[in-house]
């Protein structure tokens, strides 16, 4: 799993690579709340354009941070997931809860 971050006018972009299951998601989950941290954002953009497979623990990654960015008055959005891992967090509603957007890349 590869995460790539920057952080602009209040905006933090995470760009997640490789697949999100029981065995990575605690690691990235660790990683993502550390730059949260840091950062402070007022948006967390995740980026799942790269991210081939998400399981459960995928999803409670999502919501979880989710939840963190909220519950400090922060904003979150998902952008470009995978037609694959689209269809879960469909599955899952996240998209009632969650903006997900599909933009395109530069």
């Amino acid at each position: 799993m590869e995460i790539i971050s920057q952080f602009r006018d209040g905006v933090l972009y995470i760009k997640l690579s490789g697949d999100i299951d029981h065995h990575s998601a605690k690691s990235v989950r660790g990683d993502v709340d550390s730059l949260i941290r840091k950062n402070n954002p007022v948006e967390l953009e995740l980026d799942l354009s790269a991210v081939e497979f998400m399981d459960s623990s995928g999803l409670g990654l999502v919501l979880g941070r989710y939840k963190k960015q909220t519950d400090t008055g922060g904003k979150m959005r998902i952008i470009n997931p995978t037609r694959r891992v689209l269809q879960i967090l469909q599955l899952a509603g996240v998209e009632k809860i969650i903006k997900i957007e599909r933009m395109r890349q530069v």
